[in-house]
């Protein structure tokens, strides 16, 4: 079999580091699928990618068959079929949204456009950096002969936080839920959905009435306290960890590619694809919804009921979306 080239940016930094050792040991691909890593870092990152590399060549994985360190796009991106987008600005102290996408489009539109020269024609895009959605957008702006719904951002993260919340909540096995979905922007806007979720084959909703004391009291929960936990979970670890989520972003990620190339069969999972006009959102837009795999693309599962309640927390989360599509217009990036 032939191997796989996969490149990760920002490989230096944390969850990027938390990435390449799963990946070569075949967690992402498969246990019997070859992988050839091209890390993509900034000047200043490329010592911390030479150590994972060293580190990487000391584990000795049987997958693992090159490993290229790069500060050249065009170099990292060279036959590639996967990339996972990774770097990214993050949000400094006193910078305004509009700053912040302006410095991410000077990363992630030179990467759509070296993608577009240079990557395998059956290359599939994760865009993990924040703002995940509009940087996705940018980056497949730049790639105009890469079909759009080949990129996708990442809100997996969002998911499985969403899985673990209400998994502790029903005293239940995070493997008995189903038919979790993240609707709209990775932000704080985003929407938990677990309106056609169930437990052991029951529905969710009906299993939290009985568990927390009745419809009520559920909706209250919901509303009060899962879909803020959910969406605020990355500053809760910020403030106790000190810095970003790191492995749990990595996990996601790779388990969002291992859905995407191995299919999903039955089941569905979240992601942030390009609309066609899905559930009203303009098409377009990078905006997360649930989605399946059937191990070439996902397509978003169409057909589902939102309630008046589902219905205004999707339109607040697109119409941000919007907000930022527009704003990077006006930079004169897409």
């Amino acid at each position: 079999m032939d191997a796989t080239t996969v490149t990760v940016t920002g490989a230096g930094g944390q969850i990027g580091y938390a990435l390449l050792f799963r990946i070569a040991a075949g967690a992402m691909l498969g246990p019997d699928h070859p992988v050839r890593l091209r890390l993509l870092e900034i000047p200043q990152g490329l010592k911390s990618a030479e150590g994972a590399a060293l580190e990487l060549q000391d584990c000795a994985f049987p997958l693992l068959t090159d490993v290229e360190i790069t500060d050249d796009p065009r170099v990292a991106f060279d036959g590639a079929n996967i990339a996972m987008l990774v770097g990214a600005r993050p949000r400094g102290a006193g910078m305004e949204r509009a700053d912040l996408l302006a410095a991410n489009a000077g990363i992630f539109g030179p990467q759509g456009a070296a993608l577009n020269e240079v990557a395998a024609a059956d290359i599939r895009v994760v865009v993990v950096g924040n703002p995940a959605n509009t940087n996705a957008l940018i980056a497949a702006a730049a790639a105009p002969d890469i079909p759009g719904e080949r990129f996708a951002a990442l809100t997996r993260l969002d998911h499985d936080r969403a899985l673990a919340q209400l998994a502790a909540a029903l005293e239940a096995p995070v493997a008995s839920l189903r038919g979790v979905a993240i609707w709209g922007n990775h932000s704080a806007t985003q929407f938990p959905d677990v309106a056609h979720a169930s437990v052991e084959g029951r529905p969710v909703l009906d299993a939290l009435a009985e568990k927390l004391g009745g419809a009520d009291a559920a909706a209250s929960w919901l509303d009060d306290v899962f879909v803020p936990r959910v969406a605020g979970r990355g500053a809760e670890i910020i403030s106790v960890r000190g810095s970003s989520s790191a492995a749990s972003a990595a996990n996601a990620a790779i388990s969002h590619v291992h859905d995407l190339v191995h299919g999903t069969a039955n089941e569905w999972t979240s992601a942030a694809v390009l609309s066609h006009g899905e559930y009203g959102v303009p098409a377009g837009l990078y905006s997360s919804a649930p989605v399946t795999s059937d191990g070439t693309a996902f397509r978003v599962v169409e057909g589902l009921d939102l309630d008046a309640r589902g219905r205004a927390r999707l339109d607040v989360s697109v119409a941000e979306l919007v907000a930022e599509r527009d704003a990077v217009r006006a930079l004169g990036v897409i």
